[in-house]
């Protein structure tokens, strides 16, 4: 396996989707470091080259942000919104959706498995 960035890169595909194991890089990124490295994109990557493989890493590393420095700065940017109390950050604090999505009959994901109240009675109990 080819290592790029603290990333093993799996040897059995194609350079251009192997490079989308890294975050931050998705398939129009890759092809664009590939077409600056010179490296033709349908290439193994167990067929690469050392010195492609470095011209690979020297072109993510100047033009990028990945991995655990793109991590940090997405956390910093949720903990300003928290910090300053705008209505993104009100919602990342309680864990609902963010981008305006309805809540009353979806938002699973975000909320986590439904909460019964234990002190709710039915009308038929109540008389």
């Amino acid at each position: 396996m080819a290592r790029i960035l603290g990333v093993d890169i799996p040897n059995d595909k194609v350079i251009s989707i192997a490079l989308t194991y890294l975050f931050g890089i998705g398939k129009t990124t890759s092809k664009m470091i590939c077409e600056e490295a010179k490296v033709e994109p349908l290439v193994k990557t167990k067929d690469l080259t050392d010195e492609e493989i470095s011209r690979i890493t020297s072109i993510i590393e100047k033009r990028c942000v990945v991995e655990g420095q793109l991590r940090r700065q997405i956390s910093q940017n949720i903990q300003r919104l928290k910090d300053i109390a705008c209505y993104r950050g009100l919602r990342h604090r309680r864990g609902l959706p963010v981008r305006g999505q309805r809540t009353r009959s979806n938002a699973r994901t975000r909320k986590g498995p439904r909460r019964t109240v234990a002190g709710k009675k039915s009308i038929k109990s109540m008389r």
